[in-house]
């Protein structure tokens, strides 16, 4: 959620949307343990400034991504001319938790993402399942925005309690 994060929100005023998020794009770097973008093959860059500076129609009406359930690995539609008009976009966000992190994302033949089976302590409360649900399929308007700033709270909470209670 931090690349996606930080690939859409940027000091430079640039958006990279990564177009093909997939299982065999991603890794957990070596020396710090952080997920990494191995393959950005397919990106589409955008320039915000520009995007603000031409106006084009609806350039500011925050643009969400259309949920579609599909069979197949990292399915993923989107609208290049929406992406490429607009300055709020939650294209990433869609991209992550449908193809990486929610349940309905699949690999080789494997369903749940890679935040199935949570813990009982952390499944018990239901927050992480509300939270990628939101994030995958909104069921309020610009719902994902929210959603996606919030699960990068919440996983940034566990990760650090994790760390302190390893670190004991």
């Amino acid at each position: 959620m931090d690349i996606a994060e930080q690939l859409t929100n940027n000091d430079f005023e640039f958006a990279l949307y990564l177009l093909d998020v997939s299982f065999d794009n991603f890794a957990v770097g070596p020396r710090d343990g952080k997920v990494i973008v191995v393959d950005a093959e397919n990106v589409l860059v955008t320039d915000k400034r520009l995007i603000k500076q031409n106006k084009p129609e609806n350039y500011d009406v925050w643009y969400e991504s259309r949920f579609e359930e599909c069979d197949r690995e990292a399915c993923l539609s989107f609208s290049k001319d929406s992406l490429c008009s607009r300055v709020t976009v939650d294209h990433n966000y869609y991209a992550v938790c449908q193809n990486l992190l929610s349940r309905y994302a699949t690999w080789r033949g494997t369903t749940g993402g890679l935040l199935h089976d949570p813990p009982a302590h952390i499944a018990k409360d239901g927050q992480l399942e509300v939270l990628l649900d939101e994030c995958t399929k909104p069921k309020k308007r610009y719902g994902r925005f929210q959603a996606a700033k919030e699960l990068r709270e919440y996983l940034t909470q566990l990760a650090a309690a994790s760390s302190s209670a390893t670190a004991r």
